[in-house]
């Protein structure tokens, strides 16, 4: 019998984008809520309560109330895309990449939080270089992202499509997040394994998905030692063995004349680069990913596949 999957949130931007993957799929079986009923919280708690895997697509606090619709029922493994759980020493972090037990443990797992799209750039880049020492405490980690306007959900898509919007977006790129105090950060302070909160800058471009996350680092005010070389080398030791996350060579780095927002758009994959001239002290850390792929959808998928193959 086919392992059941029920999508609390299917008709919101990131549960679509999980439908989307899975629509082909004949080796489980969806379970679905129609849209006119999709506010009935007897259904609801029935589909939640009659899953094998429930994928919440939701707010925080929906989140937290379809949790403990589930909280007795042992038999409901949970993959949730807010920001609910990202930081709950109780819940697996769904980034398989992130560390070589990262994948074992999802598997394992019944709770698993979904990265935020943000922070899978962020602490895919600082990650290794923290748990190589090459990073080191106390640095002032700064961390500048452009994401595709898809990210913001349904309110911001209506906002920047619809023209008539009456708090419509016409702006070709613009930053939010200016108090600094992202929801993100803790997140990224967490599991990018930093003693110090980054700043963090993030801001919207006018395409549907894609998106762009920066480190710039100081060689000088790294480990001693520390080059855009040996920076290159931890990201490539770190991520051997996997085809998700892809390392850049520096040769084919250096050959770019730009690197493109939506390039990954619709894939579920992720790019890392490391930027610089040889010889300076300056090097600039890349990540590029689709924001509903490998930064939400995508990734919601692959934690899935990762826990029907226990």
């Amino acid at each position: 019998m086919a392992p059941k999957i029920f999508i609390d949130g299917e008709h919101g931007t990131t549960g679509l984008q999980i439908r989307t993957r899975m629509a082909d799929r004949r080796d489980v079986e969806l379970l679905s809520i129609p849209e006119a009923e999709r506010r009935n919280a007897a259904m609801r708690e029935d589909m939640l309560n009659s899953a094998d895997i429930a994928i919440l697509c939701l707010p925080d606090d929906a989140s937290k109330e379809a949790v403990k619709m589930v909280s007795a029922n042992n038999k409901v493994r949970v993959i949730d895309t807010s920001t609910a759980y990202r930081v709950n020493p109780g819940w697996a972090y769904g980034f398989a990449e992130m560390d070589k037990e990262q994948g074992d443990k999802i598997k394992a797992a019944r709770f698993v939080a979904n990265p935020g799209c943000y922070p899978t750039g962020a602490i895919g880049l600082i990650r290794p270089l923290r748990a190589a020492g090459i990073l080191p405490d106390g640095y002032p980690v700064t961390i500048n992202a452009v994401s595709g306007y898809t990210g913001g959900g349904k309110q911001m898509i209506a906002q920047i499509e619809n023209a008539d919007h009456p708090d419509a977006i016409t702006a070709p790129h613009f930053l939010y997040g200016l108090p600094l105090t992202h929801k993100h950060v803790p997140e990224m302070t967490a599991h990018g394994l930093l003693d110090r909160a980054p700043i963090f800058s993030p801001s919207v471009g006018k395409f549907p998905q894609g998106m762009i996350v920066q480190v710039p680092l100081h060689l000088d005010n790294l480990a001693e030692g520390a080059t855009l070389e040996s920076i290159h080398a931890a990201l490539v030791a770190h991520y051997a063995g996997q085809d998700i996350v892809q390392v850049v060579p520096l040769a084919e780095s250096r050959a770019l004349p730009r690197v493109d927002a939506v390039e990954l758009a619709g894939k579920d994959t992720m790019k890392l680069f490391v930027f610089g001239t040889p010889g300076s002290t300056q090097v600039n850390l890349v990540a590029l990913l689709d924001n509903l792929g490998k930064g939400a959808s995508g990734a919601a998928v692959q934690n899935m596949d990762l826990m029907l193959s226990a």
